[in-house]
């Protein structure tokens, strides 16, 4: 699990989203953002700057780019 504040994520998740590599996008039960990838692969976050809120709005975000939530 990766901890990072929500303006860190937004970058690192910037290139995925423009290539079409992620597969999916969810909050767990603890609220942490789960990624998983095309390839198999996933990443957890835990974004430690900002609400659930926040969260839920960034995967709706996440959302309009296509990735499934």
């Amino acid at each position: 699990m990766k901890t990072c504040s929500l303006h860190d994520f937004m970058a690192e998740l910037a290139p995925w989203l423009d290539n079409d590599y992620i597969r999916s996008a969810a909050l767990d039960d603890k609220g942490h953002l789960v990624i998983h990838f095309v390839d198999g692969m996933k990443n957890v976050y835990h974004l430690d700057d900002c609400t659930t809120e926040q969260v839920l709005h960034t995967l709706q975000k996440i959302k309009k780019r296509g990735v499934a939530v």
